[in-house]
């Protein structure tokens, strides 16, 4: 008979080890949130366990290699002149080379903004006129772009490709001209106030509006990625091996890449983009034991036949987090691997990770609070406090694990917050009486039907309860009369049928009135995606605005 696991302090007691031997030789209380010193410490600590493999091409790293390697990028970079709140620019593949420039600015106090590699010159610039960043490590067929980029902000930034270019610095020359081996032995992080010090800008636009960069403390993630792992008591090494599914600028990316070294754990990635069929080769061939994966890419392996053919019971536990998850895949996940623990789980850049974790309650909560946050649920018409459980109201949250600010950008920090520094999610939410959270609803998402509040992620619930549909989502069209009409964007399921028509009787049959698809029915050969899998909501309105709906 196995025993439920509970949230539990052994993830604390583990950091607490790690961070008194740091403070025992730094005497600097501080350090227990130094992310340089945490991970410089947890490299050395094992310098022949297997850190990283690339799924792709079949290279792997030892802690020992990455220690080192990332000890000559931070004196290359200190020697560049690079200083303490300084930003660099790290945008390429889930290759091997991928951190080392990360764990290195994290040595001396340098900020790292992780940027999708899939940006053209417009929007590279809007993105570098934020962060105004003094490196840029790319691959060579970025340079062209990055530099019509910088070009257009009249910026100067160091150029630095991780693979071999035709006329500026490559990653091994950068070293050989900034780095020094003699010193690598000497070498120590940088002492400064993680409180206060940039570890990271993540890009962040939330549904609507110009993109945002949220600016991360070392405190913030060292005080709130721990969680993730509050229901194990196995420490180091919790799990054998970690999948990413995300690219850098994610944060379910980042979480791993910060605690894969910490924690102890390998992670699997890959220089290829993780398709559900690459997902599914390197599942089989790897047999990774924890992932953190989005509902439409399980949505997708599971629909395909895929997760049945890698055989996913290698999954000690998984994550399904970054949109709404429904309770239905939650049962089909569970049918094709009845052995793995599989949970729902909520967390945002602002958070700095997850926050809430499922503790044995019903399938489809989110979870139940964490130590590190204060919540609160908030009306949206009378703007008090929700008391009573089961009514929907915005999610407030407070504590240490918060982001510091929008960078460069007051106003929309001002916006945020409210009074004390109570973080404003922008997400529905309500609560059963045993303090359980169920998440409802992104509030900008919310189509209004003549006054009425339509949840797209209600009729996308419910239409996905056809067989032959394999992916839906719900967009609205503005109308002058009722406001906004839904229209639902279906995906039907390879050897499949259904019509216009059939969707919408369904959609008849199970909601309301004020509910119904007054704006058609749209079919797509694949509902359109952010680099992390995710739902791209404006790419979805504008396919609702210009095309054709039964």
């Amino acid at each position: 008979m196995s025993v439920p696991k509970r949230m539990n302090d052994s993830v604390h007691w583990f950091m607490n080890d790690l961070s008194s031997r740091i403070i025992a030789q730094t005497g600097i209380p501080n350090d227990r949130f130094h992310l340089g010193k945490l991970i410089f410490q947890s490299l050395k600590d094992d310098p022949e366990f297997l850190l990283q493999i690339d799924g792709s091409t079949g290279e792997s790293e030892t802690n020992g290699s990455v220690l080192k390697r990332s000890i000559q990028c931070a004196i290359a970079l200190t020697n560049l002149g690079l200083k303490r709140e300084d930003i660099i620019v790290i945008m390429a593949p889930n290759h091997i080379h991928l951190t080392i420039p990360f764990y290195a600015s994290l040595y001396i106090g340098v900020g790292t903004s992780a940027v999708d590699r899939t940006l053209g010159p417009i929007e590279l610039k809007e993105c570098f006129e934020v962060s105004r960043p003094k490196v840029i490590f790319c691959q060579n067929e970025k340079v062209t772009d990055v530099q019509l980029a910088l070009d257009k902000l009249d910026h100067n930034a160091h150029i630095i490709t991780f693979d071999n270019g035709d006329y500026l610095l490559n990653y091994e020359e950068f070293l050989r001209k900034y780095g020094d081996d003699t010193s690598v032995d000497h070498f120590r992080p940088s002492d400064f106030d993680p409180e206060k010090t940039t570890a990271l800008l993540i890009a962040t636009s939330g549904t609507t509006g110009l993109p945002k960069s949220a600016t991360v403390t070392h405190k913030n993630i060292a005080i709130t990625n721990p969680y993730l792992w509050i229901k194990e008591s196995q420490f180091p090494s919790p799990t054998r091996m970690v999948l990413i599914c995300s690219p850098m600028q994610w944060m379910t990316a980042i979480i791993n890449f910060v605690l894969s070294p910490i924690i102890r754990y390998t992670r699997l990635q890959s220089t290829e983009s993780i398709t559900p069929e690459h997902a599914a080769y390197i599942i089989d061939k790897y047999k990774p034991t924890f992932t953190i994966m989005s509902p439409t890419l399980m949505t997708t392996l599971l629909k395909n036949g895929l997760a049945k053919n890698c055989d996913m019971s290698c999954f000690e536990l998984i994550y399904l987090a970054g949109s709404a998850v429904s309770r239905e895949l939650l049962e089909d996940v569970k049918q094709v691997m009845p052995h793995t623990e599989v949970r729902n789980i909520f967390g945002m850049t602002e958070l700095s990770s997850i926050a809430f974790m499922q503790d044995n309650g019903p399938i489809e909560s989110c979870g139940k609070p964490l130590g590190c946050f204060q919540y609160r649920l908030v009306s949206l018409e009378t703007k008090k406090d929700i008391i009573e459980p089961n009514i929907s109201g915005e999610l407030w949250v407070n504590g240490p694990g918060i982001f510091k600010e929008y960078y460069n950008n007051p106003q929309a920090t001002l916006e945020t917050f409210a009074e004390d520094r109570w973080f404003k999610t922008g997400d529905m939410f309500y609560r059963d009486e045993h303090y359980n959270y169920y998440y409802v609803e992104r509030i900008k998402l919310l189509l209004k039907y003549r006054n009425h509040q339509i949840s797209p992620l209600e009729l996308e619930t419910v239409i996905r309860q056809h067989p032959a549909v394999q992916d839906v989502a719900v967009a609205g069209i503005p109308d002058a009369e009722c406001g906004d009409l839904p229209v639902a964007c279906v995906v039907i399921r390879t050897g499949h049928t259904v019509t216009a028509q059939e969707i919408k009787d369904l959609v008849k049959d199970n909601l309301t009135d004020t509910k119904q698809l007054r704006g058609g029915v749209i079919f797509l050969n694949e509902i359109p995606m952010t680099a992390n899998t995710k739902i791209h909501r404006r790419k979805l309105k504008e396919l609702v605005l210009t095309m054709d709906k039964e």
